[in-house]
């Protein structure tokens, strides 16, 4: 800012001048007074000998002699001509629109965005009391045969017969992000959205009116009210400050929270994103040293007990009932990164663009609450004593034609009491110890070709499991054996005979990062206890115009998470699509994907195989940003 600083300095030295000094009529190079003020009447010019005419002396005979043209006379001391202070007024103007833009410029910089998949700074629109962004979306679909043959009980995704091959619909969402700017160091902001993921055709009036006896006659889809489907028209998904220091960014409220590649910690922003982790944080933004920024923050992940469960009164605010049932994060955010700008200035030179940063999350507590009816009628405490260390490593280099990124992730701690309700808290078969060591990784790399139109990628991905039944993501009971295991059962084994395995150690990828369309996406529902190695390309056929496609092989880690219990292969699956997007916020897309089980995803061994069936999918997109 110092050469802005320089300029409103020059430009009030010039005034000071202006105000001080005769003033004198400028020139131009033709010779004609610029000025529009009328010059005094010539006067006969005077005689060597006299200062002034001779009064009453006799005119000379001779040729006549013109007159010489008069001095313009000075300006009055300390005016300023309309062209001058015109210019100056300009001048000043420009002076203070170019410092309000670099204090701006210098504000986005010093903000840490939460959203890693942003920048960190935009380009920042003129201060409005409020903007809106967001986008709307349709996205219709088509299942086939998503039960891959297998018996409706043992399925991995849910049918309503064995019999139907096909589950079709859509669904849409209107996603509102607004910003209320109370000055330019103040904003409150929002995330809202409207009828979120509401199947088409989902609210017929015929359910309602009653003025129908047969859905077929429905004329018309109503809101979606309270008590009537499971959905709200109406989500409140964030609402947070931010208020601008000298020193850094202050964000207090219920937030998005996003670390590299999204692995462990995705706010779910994408267009096509169902899913997104939103936290109730306190965190302040600074930037000690120039691109390095530090991050403390304090996450409320659990608050137990409340007010409104246990004793409701409309008279009195919510409080927390207890603190000895809290579950607390504090966190620490170090990162090295360059700004949208400077990346691109670098690359354009030829430069590589390195970029790192360590999350770090440390969460604790001492009691969980068993609750018994809802509302609240009686309640007791498990003692927990659990305590988790969460470090998440993140790099990226990239040059002009090349991009490498990488994120590594642990999940380490204990949970000092198992037990499930407080009667089983001193019950030696029931509250024993358990350890929790988990680890994931996903490594991207992309290569462009054909002046950077066709990008050559791979990608390869692994989530630390264990031997223990069943892939560990959903506890959905469904029997894969008849020693009565779950397809998603608990990650440990323990009995009254002690715990033949005290550990979790099946790390989980977040459900807002995408692999895939089917295996990982639909029927499993996160990449956990596997491995997976992903070649990609994408090529651009016009501005805005994409074609893509990718092939997805994953197996697992031990072949006793999967329903074989003897193979650890899980499938081959090949994803293509398209995607159009305009400069004015249209996006049109299509993807479609099939998928290969292998023998992992079979039947055990003493239940009567079925012949495996091939699975797939169609998505697509209308959408709208804005």
């Amino acid at each position: 800012m110092s050469h802005v600083l320089l300029a409103a300095l020059l430009v009030a030295s010039a005034t000071a001048t202006a105000q001080t000094s005769p003033q004198k009529t400028p020139v131009p190079e033709s010779g004609t007074p610029a000025s529009a003020k009328p010059a005094p009447a010539p006067q006969p010019a005077p005689t060597p000998a006299t200062a002034a005419p001779v009064p009453d002396a006799p005119p000379q005979p001779g040729p006549a002699t013109p007159p010489a043209p008069a001095a313009a006379a000075p300006a009055s001391e300390g005016a300023l001509t309309p062209e001058m202070q015109a210019e100056l007024d300009r001048r000043l103007e420009a002076a203070r629109q170019e410092m309000r833009e670099e204090i701006r410029a210098q504000m986005a910089t010093q903000s840490l965005s939460s959203d890693w998949q942003q920048e960190f700074s935009e380009e920042k629109r003129k201060l409005e009391l409020f903007t809106m962004d967001g986008y709307f979306r349709v996205r219709p679909s088509l299942f086939y045969k998503f039960d891959l043959g297998k018996a409706r009980e043992r399925a991995l995704f849910p049918t309503r017969s064995e019999n139907e091959n096909t589950q079709a619909g859509g669904n849409l969402r209107v996603r509102l992000e607004p910003t209320f700017n109370v000055s330019e160091e103040v904003r409150l902001k929002l995330q809202v959205d409207l009828l979120d993921n509401i199947l088409l055709g989902s609210t017929p009036d015929s359910t309602q009116s009653g003025r129908d006896v047969f859905t077929i006659f429905s004329q018309s889809q109503n809101p979606p009210p309270a008590g009537t489907i499971l959905k709200d028209s109406i989500f409140v998904k964030r609402a947070y400050g931010e208020v601008s220091t000298p020193v850094g960014i202050l964000r207090f409220g219920r937030m998005g929270s996003q670390w590299g590649l999204g692995m462990l910690h995705n706010d779910g922003n994408c267009l096509d994103c169902d899913f997104g982790d939103n936290v109730d944080r306190i965190q302040f933004v600074t930037e000690p040293f120039a691109g390095f920024y530090v991050t403390p923050m304090v996450d409320f992940n659990s608050e137990g007990l409340t007010s409104e469960s246990v004793v409701p009164d409309p008279q009195r605010e919510s409080f927390d009932y207890t603190n000895s049932d809290d579950s607390h994060s504090y966190v620490i955010a170090i990162a090295r990164r360059d700004t949208d700008q400077q990346t691109q200035e670098k690359l354009a030179n030829n430069q590589g663009v390195l970029n790192y940063g360590l999350h770090f999350t440390y969460r604790t507590q001492r009691w969980d609450t068993e609750v018994t009816g809802s509302p609240v009628t009686s309640f007791a405490f498990v003692p927990r004593d659990a305590t988790l260390y969460m470090p998440d490593l993140w790099l990226r280099y990239e040059e002009r034609l090349f991009r490498i990124e990488v994120e590594l992730a642990a999940i380490a701690g204990s949970i000092g009491n198992r037990a499930a309700t407080a009667g089983d808290a001193n019950n030696p078969a029931q509250n024993q110890s358990l350890r929790v060591l988990q680890f994931g990784g996903v490594a991207q790399g992309e290569y462009k070709v054909l002046n950077g139109n066709l990008h050559l990628g791979l990608e390869l991905g692994f989530a630390s499991g264990d031997r223990a039944s069943g892939f560990g993501n959903y506890q959905r009971g469904r029997v894969v054996n008849p020693g009565g295991e779950s397809v998603d059962g608990p990650q440990y084994s323990c009995d009254p005979g002690g715990c033949g395995d005290n550990a979790i150690r099946n790390f989980r990828f977040n459900r807002a990062y995408r692999v895939d369309l089917i295996l990982w996406r639909e029927l499993i529902g996160a990449v956990t206890d596997a491995a997976y190695i992903k070649p990609t390309l994408r090529y651009s056929l016009a501005d805005g115009f994409d074609v893509f496609g990718g092939v997805v092989y994953s197996q697992a880690l031990y072949a006793e998470s999967t329903p074989s219990t003897t193979s650890r292969s899980l499938g081959l699956e090949v994803d293509v699509g398209a995607r159009y997007e305009t400069e004015d916020g249209f996006v049109a897309g299509i993807n479609w994907g099939i998928f290969f089980p292998m023998a992992g995803l079979q039947e055990p061994p003493d239940i009567t195989a079925r012949d495996f069936e091939t699975a797939q999918a169609i998505r697509g997109t209308l959408a709208v940003r804005f």
